[in-house]
């Protein structure tokens, strides 16, 4: 992805993972795989693997760097963290923290880290393993979070402490942030900053998890870039919005916020920064007939 300027505002994204096939009936288990061959003239090998329907997905963060902060978007799996039931992000051993020197910034720098949910791979480099310990990979940020997300994640873990809640990213990724006094719960409309019409703050997209959020970039009062977390995993569904992904907390809720994202932002000059779409990665929502597509940024 190029970096993109809001305003003052600078965007760049960095990869963990680039690209990863995965089965289309995993990711979205009502899928007609008829859809995938129908929609793939204008997906392309990019997004689904050639002789095969498995659709490619990337995982990556986004930095937002503002007069005022630099902002770390979604923290990816992470490097060594155990998830024995997911092999593709099992024990990762990842070059993440070089790719994001090599787009100029340094842990040190990061300000804020703010996860739209907090799913496995969405919060791994929250922490990293230091002598047999988890501390906060990003020792100056503060660690935003959705307070009703991490409440209902916290009372699991509370009233099951032998079960590990979200495949153990929330003791290994999550809990520890909290315990080294770094997270700060807020509320899913949260400002981050505000300034002269410009700012970043979050909106509820809630449904894939409870307190799922956008982050929103603005100018001139108005959002210009949308971080869509996991309101839509793949631009599959903007031929078929009804697919729901297998770990949507609640599928119509998911479903209902993903439409409505499509018909605010549909033929609008709006960025949408994806939480898993191979690079370019960024782009547009476009109307076609009834349905939508997505135009990606630089093509």
């Amino acid at each position: 992805m190029q970096a993109q300027r809001i305003g003052n505002t600078e965007i760049r994204k960095f990869d963990e993972i680039s690209r990863l096939p995965l089965e289309a009936r995993w990711l979205f288990p009502s899928i007609d795989e008829a859809i995938v061959e129908a929609n793939r003239d204008w997906l392309g090998p990019n997004l689904v693997e050639p002789g095969s329907t498995r659709l490619y997905m990337s995982f990556h963060s986004y930095v937002i760097r503002t007069r005022h902060h630099t902002i770390l978007v979604d923290a990816c799996n992470g490097n060594h963290k155990q998830r024995p039931s997911m092999p593709a992000w099992n024990d990762l051993n990842t070059p993440y923290l070089a790719n994001l020197a090599a787009i100029g910034v340094e842990p040190e720098e990061i300000d804020i880290v703010l996860c739209t949910h907090l799913h496995a791979d969405h919060v791994g480099w929250n922490t990293r393993l230091e002598n047999g310990r988890w501390v906060p990979t990003f020792p100056n940020a503060r660690y935003l979070m959705a307070r009703v997300e991490f409440e209902y994640l916290f009372d699991q873990h509370r009233r099951h402490p032998e079960t590990p809640v979200n495949r153990g990213s929330f003791e290994d990724s999550v809990l520890p942030i909290h315990e080294h006094g770094r997270a700060d719960l807020v509320e899913l409309d949260h400002v981050v900053e505000r300034e002269l019409g410009e700012g970043v703050w979050l909106s509820p997209a809630c449904g894939h998890t409870p307190g799922h959020v956008f982050v929103n970039v603005g100018d001139h009062g108005r959002e210009r870039a949308v971080f869509t977390g996991d309101v839509i995993h793949h631009p599959i569904q903007f031929a078929d919005p009804s697919l729901t992904n297998l770990a949507d907390f609640d599928a119509k809720q998911a479903h209902d916020t993903r439409l409505a994202l499509m018909h605010r932002y549909a033929d609008t000059d709006t960025l949408l920064l994806t939480g898993h779409f191979p690079s370019p990665t960024a782009g547009r929502i476009v109307s076609h007939g009834d349905r939508f597509r997505f135009a990606f940024d630089g093509k």
